[in-house]
């Protein structure tokens, strides 16, 4: 155990080991993961005859969608919100017209 003087005791850096919060790890994604879930939403909103989800769950799926597309390669992800965006004006899936909103 370590002994502090009396002047160590005002110096909050004195203990400044003992009181800070280990870094949290961070664990990157697993891309082919991240572009099956990719694949299986664009596949439910296309195979849709009406809305496929609850207005919660469409909630979640626009602000999730491009944030997933954020982990992938610059132009892979483009390519996913880009193909979100045509189904978006696709007279065969009229889900998509009210699903995204960019």
């Amino acid at each position: 155990m370590v002994r502090l003087k009396q002047a160590d005791l005002s110096d909050p850096s004195a203990q400044g080991e003992l009181f800070t919060a280990p870094a949290e790890p961070t664990y990157p994604p697993n891309l082919d993961k991240v572009r099956a879930r990719l694949e299986k939403l664009l596949a439910e909103a296309r195979a849709a005859e009406r809305m496929p989800w609850e207005p919660s769950q469409l909630s979640l799926y626009r602000l999730i969608f491009p944030q997933m597309t954020l982990w992938l390669p610059e132009e892979e992800g483009l390519q996913y919100r880009l193909a979100l965006r045509r189904r978006d004006g696709a007279p065969s899936s009229p889900c998509l017209r009210t699903a995204v909103s960019y």
